[in-house]
């Protein structure tokens, strides 16, 4: 976090010399994105795919001053957009201080706030908060309290000798303590009915009631939330009055096609990093990836309700790059690149992430075979000219057999390629660079392609599995 650049004004009275005049959350919130918007910037950054639909609505919500609700399946980005935020906040903000609740010198709204403007007068002193001091999050869960939320009264206090009937006593939830800022409730529906009901003033009057006291404490505060479709959680539900007050409703979804899903995982992915080894991924074998997670989002053995979240494909990713540095490791090979013998890799990094719904007889390893032998399909037929393919099946006929799997060096794959000429245009058309590991993996590319196009056989073994001609 960076220092507020000196010299800042300490004191009320230097504060109002600056010029500087206090502004709503929601008033700075719009500059800021009005700033963004002109300049042409994402008002979130870091969002892949949401440029033409969901981030257009949160910009809008933004200019109206709108409290937002993002609606979405689980992976989606909403709490990525939620604290995404933040960065449209004034860097620095003068408070009160010791104000818990970032009072505002020009009108403080808590008892203490009020007493030092009282006592100090133009001397009051002033500290300058951050703005991610100024963002606050809580995951709603079924035990959360009003007391989280909104406050309750400080026993240690009152045992200090302090009345009940100071406000002196309370203890600030959540909310107040995000004062002149925004707040996140992540997974809203899962909060009880009763608790999201002490929201609503909240929404509305903007301001928050703490038990019995006579207090009202009006805040200035932005409500964010995020809520997965009410028909699949059936954990919980967003109360009707709660709903109705929120400006604007935006609702998230995944990336549209296979191009986007690969940006997103590449920005997400965080790659493992092995001794003495490189590890690089091809795009065909990311497309691969990615188009098994469209594929799944498609496929109506998977339950779509719950959806298919994008920490699948990324997952996906980390492990097969994990799977090819493996077996670099185990061979003593300086580069490692996935083939199509890692893929049996990612049914683990799938399994939680899949929820097969389903009559037939197909279980969930059945299902992710499928849509591995569809996605592999999908990516030869669009990276492999077909023209470059015409030698490559009659030089099988010969009843050669050639051998692939994951225990299997790289330069095994050289002499393949030295012994069937015609595989070399394909192979080398598809491959990203000329090293051996790159070549191994664009040739067992092109044989399981050239097998699930009905043009070669293939006999799957302990470790891998062998290619023949289907003549012989």
């Amino acid at each position: 976090m960076a220092k507020p650049r000196s010299p800042r004004p300490t004191t009320l009275a230097e504060l109002r010399l600056s010029g500087w005049r206090p502004r709503s959350v929601k008033e700075e919130l719009r500059a800021n994105a009005a700033a963004r918007v002109a300049e042409g910037r994402p008002v979130v950054e870091g969002l892949v795919g949401y440029e033409d639909s969901v981030l257009p609505a949160v910009e809008n919500a933004l200019l109206a001053g709108h409290d937002i609700v993002f609606l979405g399946e689980r992976g989606q980005g909403k709490t990525r957009l939620m604290r995404g935020l933040v960065e449209l906040l004034d860097e620095w903000l003068p408070v009160v201080a010791g104000s818990e609740v970032l009072d505002d010198a020009f009108a403080p709204i808590s008892r203490h706030g009020r007493d030092m403007l009282e006592s100090r007068g133009d001397a009051c002193p002033i500290e300058w908060v951050h703005r991610s001091k100024r963002f606050s999050e809580k995951l709603a869960t079924p035990d959360t309290s009003i007391a989280d939320l909104i406050g309750e009264v400080d026993p240690v206090k009152v045992a200090e000798g302090r009345y009940l009937s100071d406000e002196l006593t309370l203890h600030y939830g959540l909310v107040p303590r995000t004062n002149r800022g925004i707040f996140a409730i992540n997974e809203l529906p899962d909060l009880a009915e009763r608790i999201q009901v002490g929201l609503l003033n909240v929404l509305e009057e903007r301001d928050v009631q703490v038990r019995g006291y006579k207090i009202r404490l009006p805040l200035d505060v932005m409500l964010v939330a995020s809520a997965n479709p009410e028909d699949y959680t059936s954990r919980g539900r967003m109360i009707t009055p709660l709903k109705d007050r929120f400006g604007a409703q935006v609702r998230t979804h995944y990336p549209l096609d296979t191009a986007t899903e690969v940006r997103v995982i590449e920005q997400e992915a965080r790659l493992p990093a092995l001794p003495g080894t490189r590890l690089e991924m091809p795009p065909y074998m990311a497309e691969v990836v990615a188009d098994l997670s469209q594929l799944a989002r498609r496929s109506p053995s998977v339950n779509q309700r719950s959806g298919v979240s994008v920490r699948m494909g990324v997952a996906n990713y980390e492990t097969l790059l994990a799977a090819a540095g493996r077996r670099a490791l185990r061979l003593g090979e300086p580069e490692a690149v996935p083939r199509v013998s890692d893929l049996p890799a990612l049914l683990y990094s799938s399994a939680g992430k899949i929820e097969v719904d389903s009559l037939d007889d197909d279980g969930p390893e059945e299902l992710f075979a499928k849509l591995t032998r569809q996605a592999v399909l999908g990516v030869f037929r669009r990276r492999v000219n077909p023209a470059e393919l015409a030698k490559a099946v009659p030089e099988l006929d010969d009843g050669s057999t050639v051998d692939v799997g994951d225990d299997r060096a790289a330069s095994d794959y050289l002499a393949t390629l030295d012994a069937h000429p015609g595989l070399r245009p394909p192979v080398e058309g598809l491959a990203h660079s000329a090293s051996p590991a790159s070549l191994a993996a664009a040739l067992e590319l092109v044989l399981e392609g050239l097998h699930l196009s009905k043009r070669l056989n293939k006999q799957p073994r302990a470790r891998g599995a062998g290619y023949s001609s289907r003549r012989s």
